[in-house]
């Protein structure tokens, strides 16, 4: 794609529909119905916001022997691209890539993005070693997803700086606008109730404005689960959450389960994209 140029999604999209009233916890309700008729819809839960006319995913041909041709479809893909010093972030980011994956064509893949500060100061700081199988990504394998999640702790209301220097590393795709039209989401972690749950994630939309990236919050498709009062639960309109507290705090069921809801959420809302996308060439001069 030359600089400039965007992707611009197809205009025979089918609009989300809108639910008028409250709904009961989607992991507790069972899965969601799978390989839905073009006319149907796929409710995030049972009674929620349903997403119609739900695509397969790509398909390409390949010949056989016989001349006939088979129909191969291939997986879509969300990046769960996320920073966790404490593995609170780490904990809702597993559960999302169930929900995901829980969302037949599509498949979540984790990523940790690269540390920045020395492991003496990691040390010190008594971080856990972050040796394990989670890989860490570099900016031009984002381009390879088909949907994007994001997960980072707060830093007085906005994203951490492991997160941030991320970011700023992805100029190149930037330029060229290679992540446009690519749909973008955010699950954070805080220490406190008003640490920053809405304003983490927030403050984050500038970075997917400037790369033409479409954020995609959760709202209220959670339902029920969004009203509950009796707990303490992280998590909001724009994305899950945890509340970490001093550090030692695990993330509670239904922190876990809202994580797990966004996850399935967004795999829907990438099937949706699934659809072919037309290049606007630059004309200007």
């Amino acid at each position: 794609m030359g600089k400039g140029g965007g992707c611009v999604p197809s205009k025979k999209r089918s609009p989300i529909g809108e639910s008028d009233h409250d709904l009961p916890n989607p992991v507790q309700d069972g899965p969601i119905p799978q390989n839905p008729s073009p006319d149907s819809t796929i409710p995030v839960q049972d009674g929620s916001i349903p997403i119609e006319g739900q695509n397969p995913g790509p398909v390409s041909t390949i010949p056989v022997q016989d001349g006939a041709l088979q129909t191969v479809v291939k997986k879509l893909r969300v990046f769960i691209v996320f920073y966790s010093m404490y593995g609170h972030v780490e904990g809702l980011a597993r559960r999302m890539k169930k929900g995901v994956d829980g969302i037949d064509g599509v498949e979540g893949v984790l990523y940790r993005v690269p540390e920045t500060l020395a492991p003496e100061v990691l040390d010190q700081m008594k971080v856990p070693s972050k040796e394990g199988e989670v890989p860490v990504i570099s900016p031009e394998e984002l381009v390879a997803a088909d949907g994007l999640l994001f997960g980072f702790p707060t830093r007085y209301g906005c994203m951490s700086a492991q997160m941030k220097a991320f970011f700023d590393s992805t100029g190149e795709l930037w330029k060229e606008q290679k992540l446009a039209g690519v749909p973008a989401g955010f699950f954070v972690s805080t220490g406190t109730q008003g640490g920053g749950q809405e304003t983490t994630a927030w403050t984050a939309i500038t970075q997917l404005a400037h790369h033409g990236m479409l954020f995609v919050p959760i709202g209220y498709t959670f339902g029920a689960g969004m009203f509950k009062m009796d707990s303490i639960r992280g998590g909001s309109p724009y994305g899950a959450g945890v509340f970490s507290g001093d550090g030692t705090r695990e993330p509670s069921e239904m922190e876990l389960a809202l994580a797990e809801h966004q996850g399935k959420y967004m795999a829907m809302v990438v099937k949706r994209f699934a659809q072919p996308y037309s290049v606007t060439p630059n004309h200007s001069s």
